[in-house]
């Protein structure tokens, strides 16, 4: 692997994570808050999907990609529940509760909850400060959202933005780490269109059902489109280019920017302020995930699997 493929795989990487860090901010912008609502999340996560489910029909086409096999249809099936259905509809509803910024502390423990829903799916050994770390970036993130909560209200109990964000979360990392199953046979970008195709059935329909049949604001249908065109599909093609040109275990760590790009991002799209005791815990759970990837988790042997990189995901974001 040469300097200039680094390079570019670098490059490419850190626009795909760019891509996912604005999907929290602008899925706030599609779906409003609580007290000004627009787009239901219900209709967000069913756009979104039908929106990069047509492109991915598209490129399928171009590409004379095979279709899967009867042992890769399980494993996408579980991708499809978790990152095409699950996660963009449980940050949907959280984001009308609580900010892009909170949730991006939260969504900071993705790269770590894929790895540890990897070791117990595929039954992989991990060290004892793989597990240290995740307990640890767990622990930050519940202190937080009780920290924001006792800024709300005396209860010393999570919010409910906080314990959909944290089923987001577990979503995703399911639907990724069933998705890395089939990547090495099926190939990476036709795994996440094949994903975006096998959710058509209940999305296409499901958009026409959840319509919104109120007046809503152009940002918010611009919001949508970005998060179906971009967060949904084409971020996956940079991110995993950027992998292939890159080397996985270097390009990986730019994820690591994401929790921060999305709170600088919440600032303009949002208008939401920098504040510093967010910022200090995304550096802190980022911090415990850099550590927790240190510590090598090792494939039963014929067993390999690289789980894809989060979406704000997805593939998440």
């Amino acid at each position: 692997m040469n300097s200039q493929n680094e390079t570019r795989g670098l490059w490419l990487g850190l626009l795909g994570v760019a891509i996912f860090a604005i999907t929290l901010p602008m899925t706030r912008l599609a779906t409003g808050t609580a007290d000004a609502p627009q787009l239901s999340p219900w209709f967000v996560t069913m756009a979104r999907a039908a929106l990069a489910g047509g492109l991915s029909i598209v490129f399928l086409l171009a590409t004379r990609s095979r279709w899967p096999t009867a042992t890769e249809w399980r494993p996408l099936a579980v991708a499809t529940l978790g990152n095409a259905l699950g996660f963009p509809l449980l940050i949907g509803y959280a984001l009308r509760t609580i900010s892009a910024s909170h949730a991006a502390v939260i969504i900071a423990l993705l790269p770590l909850a894929t790895a540890v829903v990897a070791a117990l799916v595929m039954h992989q050994r991990a060290r004892l400060g793989f597990w240290l770390s995740a307990v640890i970036g767990a622990a930050l993130v519940v202190g937080f959202s009780l920290y924001r909560a006792m800024q709300h209200s005396t209860d010393l109990a999570l919010e409910w933005g906080d314990v959909l964000m944290l089923g987001a979360v577990v979503s995703a990392a399911l639907g990724y780490v069933y998705g890395a199953k089939v990547t090495p046979t099926l190939g990476a970008e036709q795994v996440i269109c094949w994903v975006c195709v096998l959710a058509l059935p209940v999305t296409l329909p499901g958009t026409w059902l959840t319509w919104p049949e109120h007046s809503v604001h152009t940002t918010s249908w611009w919001a949508l489109g970005y998060v179906g065109v971009f967060s949904m599909w084409a971020g996956f093609f940079a991110w995993y280019r950027g992998l292939a040109l890159g080397g996985t275990l270097k390009v990986s760590q730019v994820q690591l920017l994401q929790p921060f790009l999305s709170i600088l991002a919440a600032v303009p799209l949002l208008g939401e302020s920098l504040d510093m005791v967010t910022l200090g815990f995304a550096l802190a759970v980022v911090a415990t995930v850099f550590t927790g990837k240190r510590f090598a988790v090792s494939a039963p042997a014929g067993t390999a699997v690289t789980p894809p990189a989060p979406r704000s995901t997805g593939a998440t974001a």
